[in-house]
């Protein structure tokens, strides 16, 4: 794996966000392959689920497992850099809500997005992994557990999708210009007081666009808005490690994407041709 972050004074070259590009790759297949390996070693049973932030998020021995992989093997090729796992919290000197500023690299790691879609053998999990410098996210790489596609991009070059079979294509997000074409993506916080007030939100906005989908993964619903398989998406109370990656690839295919660190206001990503109209309806419903 590439060891040279590149000179952070000078801005992150296209040749540090290339290599960064290929490491949050590599990275983020060899922990699919970890998940695989233990899905197909334990029985749903064996999971080992356990709640985290409430009774209906759990954590299993796949997202840990996955995540300590993961350590290792940043710890082992790129050791001056830091990483925030979901999981297991930060290592390397800087936290959550102070990222480096040093010019050294900090990895933002979700081991398993979409745990619940794991536990029920839903094909929409996925492993995501970014690459930040000086607090801007340069590059990602999101695989899906299942699928095998892996969708992954760097800043100012561009996002791509691998299918299984190798096949790569260059991304694009959809041409939808009207609102009430648009289909829209979104998730649903494990609080029950703040899940209710989503589901107003969502039954506002339902009537003035194509349709709405919960997938269950916010890297995944990014990476399917990049490749044109939905048309906007919108999602509060997500963490770093939801959304990092994701909304890098989302940006990078062409999207207008607005990340969000406040858990009472939504991750906001969406065609340019709706973009506007998406943002308006959203503060209508007093999502924003």
């Amino acid at each position: 794996m590439e060891t040279d972050a590149g000179n952070a004074g000078d801005g992150p070259g296209p040749e540090t966000v290339d290599g960064l590009r290929a490491v949050a790759d590599t990275l983020a297949c060899s922990g699919g392959d970890v998940a695989r390996r233990m899905l197909a070693e334990l029985a749903a049973p064996g999971l080992g689920a356990r709640s985290k932030s409430s009774a209906t998020d759990p954590v299993t021995v796949v997202d840990t497992s996955v995540e300590d992989h993961l350590r290792r093997e940043l710890a082992a090729h790129r050791p001056d850099d830091r990483m925030l796992g979901e999981e297991s919290g930060e290592t390397g000197g800087a936290t959550e809500a102070a990222p480096s500023a040093d010019g050294r690299v900090r990895w933002i790691v979700d081991p398993v997005d979409g745990t619940v879609n794991l536990l029920y053998g839903i094909p929409f999990t996925a492993v995501s992994i970014a690459a930040e410098l000086d607090g801007v996210v340069v590059a990602g790489a999101v695989h899906n557990i299942v699928t095998r596609e892996t969708w992954t991009a760097a800043r100012g070059r561009g996002a791509t999708l691998r299918d299984a079979d190798g096949t790569v294509t260059t991304l694009d997000v959809s041409g939808c210009d009207e609102l009430a074409l648009a289909l829209v993506g979104t998730g649903f916080a494990y609080d029950s007081a703040v899940r209710a007030e989503q589901g107003r939100v969502a039954a506002d906005l339902l009537p003035r666009v194509r349709d709405i989908r919960r997938c269950g993964s916010a890297a995944l619903d990014l990476c399917m808005l990049a490749t044109g398989r939905l048309d906007a998406y919108y999602e509060r109370c997500l963490k770093p490690w939801d959304h990092a990656a994701g909304a890098l690839i989302a940006e990078e295919a062409g999207a207008v994407v607005a990340p969000s660190y406040d858990d009472a206001v939504p991750t906001v990503a969406a065609a340019p041709g709706v973009a506007r109209e998406f943002r308006e309806a959203l503060e209508s419903c007093g999502a924003l």
